[in-house]
């Protein structure tokens, strides 16, 4: 027996479409992790942790110096390098203070992701950068504003 198509004089019409939302008809997935679960949080938003939490840890010693500085993060460095970069891409800078704007230290998160080998190099090396900038703030050396440098 041989299946044929009936004679039509028009186009033959086709079956409608039926979207669905996903292959086998379960439904859109869910959040892979609840909200109040630290696996929630995006890269940036855990960086940006890492900041605060060096910053916390340097006010517990120099508060008095550090009131009203800002700490930031930026993903990446202007591209106009500053004279004493040489050329280097920068991983944090200090701004000073002028007019309204207080003294702001803002750390690069792209440069410093690349720069750390592993996610567990991440914090130390963080901290090392906000270290380096509260010194150039305050004049001193890294090691005279955190003693515990290097020792993470």
């Amino acid at each position: 027996m041989v299946l044929r198509r009936p004679r039509s004089d028009g186009p033959v019409p086709s079956r409608p479409r039926v979207r669905r939302r996903d292959r086998h008809g379960r439904g859109l997935r869910g959040p892979l992790a609840p909200a109040d679960l630290p696996a929630h949080r995006t890269r940036r938003e855990q960086f940006d942790d890492l900041v605060l939490d060096a910053a916390e840890r340097l006010e517990e010693r120099w508060s008095r110096e550090l009131d009203g500085v800002e700490f930031a993060v930026e993903d990446v460095p202007p591209s106009d390098p500053a004279p004493w970069e040489h050329g280097e891409v920068p991983l944090g800078r200090f701004f000073p203070a002028q007019g309204a704007l207080s003294h702001r230290i803002v750390v690069y998160r792209r440069p410093v992701e690349t720069r750390a080998s592993d996610r567990a190099a991440l914090a130390p090396l963080v901290h090392e950068v906000v270290v380096e900038q509260v010194a150039h703030l305050l004049g001193l050396e890294p090691e005279q504003v955190d003693p515990r440098l290097g020792d993470d």
